[in-house]
């Protein structure tokens, strides 16, 4: 996987949240009205869009999103996509990159939740994006106002054109209740709710990956900071997906060999009221959950009789020493 191109003009959300169209999850591009250029599927690949000058298949140029051939009739096309879990989402990344002079004029985006695979044709489709003028080769961020959980969306093109990426950026939706108090479970997983609060670095990497489901695929699948030339240490915090008691960490460094991390701790604490924005301060003084330890490179490294017995906590603060790429951390514990 291509390490992720990080847009310093990107709103927090894309860098706090998971992508919930991301194909490695579970999502899907079930239907396009044309994909005669592009296939749909191509608009929901996880690393950044790339030109290939001179590059031409059967149909035409060779694009990497996806595209309809020009509309000769009255209407407009449209791609029906399964998200990986159905999630609350917090923000939309319409990425025309590449798109010139094939890119729609204007989108818009309708939601909607089934209980099937494919939406029925009487499905309840609500507008999150209204009709939003586009331009050519660049990102779009569309913020969302909309607490409700979706499991498709429908992406409407007008009248037809080309996106290279779809980003959906939320908060998968966990139903709690199922889960059995007591059980372990992994309370920084992205997919069961976890988020990252803030993080001082992220130059080569999103510290969000770090949450992501199994192990990371290479050095580009996980966070890492810039090389460190003052003194101090890089951190993140976490908002966990659920309060509760943490038993067992894991931090795994799959991949960065010449430059991990030589060491690692955490803080936590259980946080109530305030903003996102207000707990960077805060996280400074939080107890200890993990004291300092060693890190080695390329290897997944369990704690457990280290943790320190801080009761039910909200948030961690993960400290990385002096700096370097982690791949993956993860928070069992048993739910509040």
């Amino acid at each position: 996987m291509a390490s992720p191109v990080l847009d310093p003009n990107a709103p927090a959300f894309t860098r706090r949240f998971m992508n919930l169209a991301d194909p490695r999850l579970g999502a899907t591009a079930l239907f396009a009205s044309d994909e005669f250029f592009a296939p749909k599927e191509r608009m929901l690949e996880p690393q950044p869009a790339v030109f290939i000058p001179g590059k031409y298949d059967d149909n035409g140029k060779w694009m990497d999103g996806w595209e309809t051939r020009r509309k000769r009739t009255t209407g407009y096309d449209f791609c029906i996509v399964k998200l990986a879990r159905p999630g609350t989402i917090h923000g939309i990344d319409l990425d025309t990159s590449h798109f010139t002079g094939n890119f729609p004029p204007a989108a818009s985006i309708d939601a909607c939740t089934s209980d099937s695979a494919a939406p029925q044709h009487d499905a309840d489709w609500r507008e999150i994006v209204p009709a939003t003028t586009l331009q050519g080769n660049q990102h779009h961020y569309l913020p969302i106002a909309d607490a409700r959980a979706y499991t498709h969306l429908r992406v409407n093109i007008y009248p037809d054109g080309g996106i290279a990426r779809l980003r959906v950026y939320g908060q998968p939706k966990v139903d709690w209740t199922r889960v059995e108090r007591g059980s372990r479970v992994d309370l920084a997983a992205i997919e069961n709710g976890a988020y990252l609060v803030a993080a001082n670095n992220q130059h080569f990497g999103p510290a969000s990956q770090m949450l992501m489901p199994g192990r990371g695929v290479d050095m580009g699948d996980g966070w890492e900071t810039r090389r460190r030339r003052e003194p101090g240490n890089d951190w993140a915090i976490v908002a966990l997906a659920h309060p509760g008691v943490i038993h067992a960490i894991e931090v795994d460094t799959a991949h960065f060999k010449g430059n991990f991390p030589d060491g690692c701790s955490l803080q936590a604490a259980r946080v109530a009221g305030g903003t996102d924005e207000s707990l960077v301060t805060q996280a400074m003084f939080w107890p200890v959950l993990l004291p300092q330890q060693k890190l080695s490179a390329d290897n997944i490294h369990r704690f457990e009789s280290e943790v320190a017995a801080l009761g039910p906590v909200t948030h961690v603060r993960f400290n990385m020493f002096p700096d370097g790429g982690v791949s993956r951390l993860r928070l069992f514990g048993a739910i509040e």
